[in-house]
């Protein structure tokens, strides 16, 4: 059965470092602590007399000053994971924590999820192709050699940066390694932590390396791993729940997100405030509890930048979906479906092809099967659709040979709707309206991952409402727009009126626009 060394890295708050240590010792498994050296001396002497007579507790034979994207949280991770390895040889498993840091699963629970596979548990993605930097430097972090820390010492760093740019003191990367990236917090087996030791004392090289890389935290240990561990025995990511906001923060959990913790797919949450002492507590007796079932939806990612989004207008800095270079003609037209609901708006389209020869596609900018003709590259993927947008619409003029074209687009677009409406071509809106029920707001909150099937009744029965209203308030902002050549159809309006709707968006006969109108089940859930 899998017994866990814990590598505690803290610097604040000795009260609960003690607190969680004999919390996390209490169940069987082990701890070794790293205390900052930044911090107070008698908050450390405070945590080594209170846990001095624990037999599960080790510490660090020596403390380092830690700084962000610094070498020294590698240090100071090292140094408690050589002292865990050996003070505690019965330890199966080294699990990477900092003091923010709370169990969302029990112990016994954890235990059982290490002991189904033979693997580690480590983020890491190649550091070059895997897209994980968002911002900021990329390849400078590992080619040149950083002395200072950017954020104390902002001008000393980009001098050291920028004079070795123009020495040309670019140096490679050790022989061998493929540098990976990814988050800090991992759980390893005993045999991968003993090879990953060894790797760097046979290799010294390593350790010089990384020592003056920028925010090594993040590419040592995913490397090292990568390097003395079959792909196969690797599962690659972290088996610690966080999130970040959009300015690159971690969010913070405080006592009312109990609920969502427990159902995340992770072992360990952080981080987690310290004012918040009720949530503390709840997952503190959590993690010793015996028998308790987890139901794991895993929809607080999504659930998180749902709820923070809501009441943002607009999409800052979005990409304009026409251009004057590549534009359509002022003599073509440009019709767009507007709909919620996707499979009204195909059926729509679907009869609009059967009895018209207006070409009408689907959610091109949304999903991959959207009725398009064989245009190439271009359109093999929603991410090359998106990113050559205005391209692709030029060439489905071209290629249907038209100078009309129908478009779905979902009701939440208004941006895109916007910058079509205001361009040369004429732009005619069909918004397809109804009533959004319960089952209908259900299961659109599956669709966009807002919730999951594990997801609580109680839960969903609370978001229901919130949901609603943002899609109503979408439809306000569409009317909001006043658009010229707006028509609406509505399952409650009837054949007739919606037939007029059609007629005056297609522009075609009244016959053809009643046989649309009429189409069976057009409006049905």
């Amino acid at each position: 059965m899998a017994r866990i060394a814990f590598i505690l890295l803290t610097h604040k708050d000795p009260e609960g470092v003690i607190d969680h240590a004999r919390r996390l010792t209490a169940t069987g498994d082990y701890v070794t602590i790293h205390y900052d050296r930044r911090a107070a001396k008698a908050d450390y002497l405070q945590i080594r007399a209170a846990l001095q007579d624990n037999p599960g507790v080790a510490f660090a034979n020596r403390r380092h000053k830690c700084g962000w994207g610094e070498w020294s949280l590698v240090a100071a991770s090292l140094e408690a994971l050589r002292e865990a390895e050996r003070r505690f040889p019965t330890a199966t498993h080294f699990y990477l924590l900092s003091g923010d840091c709370m169990p969302i699963k029990s112990a016994e629970y954890t235990r059982q999820f290490l002991d189904a596979e033979e693997c580690d548990y480590i983020e890491a993605v190649d550091f070059h192709e895997g897209n994980w930097i968002k911002t900021g430097l990329r390849e400078e972090r590992l080619i040149y050699r950083h002395w200072f820390n950017e954020r104390t010492q902002h001008k000393a760093f980009y001098a050291s940066l920028n004079l070795q740019k123009r020495l040309g003191l670019a140096r490679p990367t050790p022989e061998g390694l493929q540098i990976m990236i990814g988050s800090q917090w991992w759980c390893l087996r005993r045999q991968t932590v003993e090879d990953v030791l060894a790797l760097i004392d046979q290799r010294p090289e390593l350790l010089r390396f990384f020592r003056t890389t920028w925010i090594p935290d993040e590419t040592f240990f995913q490397t090292l791993v990568m390097h003395v561990v079959p792909k196969t025995q690797v599962r690659r990511h972290s088996p610690t729940f966080l999130m970040f906001t959009d300015y690159g923060m971690p969010v913070t959990f405080y006592n009312d997100h109990y609920d969502l913790l427990l159902r995340q797919n992770y072992l360990f949450a952080r981080k987690i405030s310290p004012e918040a002492a009720e949530l503390r507590e709840r997952l503190g007796m959590v993690w010793q509890a015996r028998g308790m079932s987890f139901a794991v939806s895993n929809e607080g990612p999504r659930l998180h930048r749902f709820l923070t989004e809501r009441g943002r207008v607009g999409r800052r800095f979005a990409p304009r979906f026409w251009e004057t270079e590549l534009a359509a003609q002022r003599e073509h037209v440009i019709g767009l479906i507007v709909a919620k609901k996707w499979h009204v708006a195909r059926r729509l389209t679907a009869r609009i092809r059967a009895l018209t020869a207006i070409p009408a596609v689907d959610y091109l900018f949304d999903e991959v099967d959207a009725h398009l003709p064989d245009l190439g590259g271009i359109a093999s993927s929603v991410a090359k659709r998106d990113r050559h947008r205005r391209a692709l619409v030029k060439l489905l003029f071209e290629e249907f040979e038209t100078q009309q074209l129908v478009i779905c687009v979902d009701s939440s677009a208004l941006p895109l709707i916007a910058d079509l409406a205001g361009g040369k071509p004429q732009t005619r809106i069909l918004f397809i309206d109804g009533d959004f029920d319960d089952a209908y707001i259900r299961g659109h909150m599956k669709r966009i991952g807002v919730a999951g099937d594990e997801t609580p009744d109680e839960v969903i029965r609370r978001l229901v409402p919130v949901v609603r209203d943002d899609l109503l308030h979408e439809v306000e902002r569409l009317r909001d727009m006043n658009f010229p050549h707006f028509n609406v159809i509505s399952p409650g309006a009837g054949i007739a009126m919606n037939a007029a709707a059609i007629a005056r968006f297609l522009e075609v006969p009244d016959e053809i626009a009643h046989d649309l109108a009429a189409t069976p089940q057009l409006f049905s859930d």
